[in-house]
C-alpha cells in the first residue's frame, strides 16, 4: 500500500539505482545482450537468462539464483522500510501499466513494462507513431529533478502547448506522488492520468 516516504527513501532509491545500472544490467547484456529489468515480489531484478540465472534485489537483499543455486547477500546504505516503499511503488505502477496495456488495441503496438535501469523507471510504449499519437507511460521513483516518485507521460512528438502537456516545462505531463496518495482510489487516479493524456494524443 502505498504511504507517506520513509526518511530514507531517497538514500536507498539512489543505492539500489546504483546496483540496477551496475550489477544487474550487465550480468544479463553480457549473455544475450538485452538488459531491461522486472519488477519482482519484493524488489526488482532480470528475468531468467542464460543457463537458467537469475540476480534480483529482494526486500535489502541481493540475490543470485544459478543452476538451483540461491545466494544472498545483504546490501548496505539502504533502510529495509525504504526498500520496501520502493518495492510497494514498483508493484503499483506495474499493475497499473498491465492494466493500460490490457485495454489497448493491437493497433497501438503496446509495450510490456520494463524497469530501464539507466532511469530506474517502469514504463510501457503505446499508440501510433506514425499518428504522432505514440509516447513513453512510466512511474519513477524519483530523480534528480524529483525527490519523490512520480508518474509521467512523454509523448514521442512534441506536443502543442496547453494544460496537458506543460505543466512540467516538457511536452508531457506529471502526476506527484503527493497528490497520488491523496486520492480516494489510488490506482483509478494513476489510470485516468494515463487515459487522459492518451486520449488527447489520439485525437490531438
Amino acid at each position: 500500500m502505498l504511504d507517506l516516504l520513509p526518511e530514507g527513501f531517497v538514500q536507498t532509491r539512489e543505492e539500489l539505482h546504483r546496483i540496477a545500472e551496475e550489477t544487474l544490467k550487465p550480468a544479463r547484456e553480457a549473455v544475450n545482450g538485452r538488459f531491461g529489468l522486472r519488477v519482482l515480489p519484493g524488489g526488482f531484478g532480470t528475468p531468467p537468462f542464460g543457463d537458467v540465472m537469475q540476480v534480483h534485489v529482494e526486500g535489502t537483499d541481493l540475490v543470485t539464483r544459478e543452476s538451483g543455486d540461491v545466494r544472498r547477500e545483504p546490501i548496505e546504505g539502504i533502510d529495509p522500510d525504504a526498500a520496501e516503499a520502493l518495492a510497494e511503488w514498483f508493484a503499483f505502477a506495474a499493475g497499473v501499466l498491465e492494466e493500460l496495456v490490457a485495454e489497448a488495441g493491437t493497433e497501438s503496438e503496446p509495450s510490456l513494462p520494463q524497469l530501464w535501469p539507466e532511469h530506474f523507471d517502469v514504463a510501457v510504449e503505446l499508440g501510433s507513431d506514425d499518428a504522432g499519437a505514440r509516447a513513453g507511460y512510466g512511474a519513477s521513483p524519483g530523480d534528480e529533478a524529483h525527490s519523490d516518485p512520480y508518474l509521467y507521460v512523454t509523448p514521442w512528438t512534441a506536443r502543442p502547448t496547453g494544460e496537458l502537456w506543460n505543466a512540467s516545462g516538457f511536452p508531457g505531463a506529471e502526476l506527484p506522488y503527493a497528490e497520488l496518495i491523496a486520492a480516494a482510489d489510488r490506482r483509478e487516479t494513476a489510470l485516468a492520468f494515463f487515459r487522459a493524456r492518451r486520449d488527447a494524443l489520439n485525437t490531438g
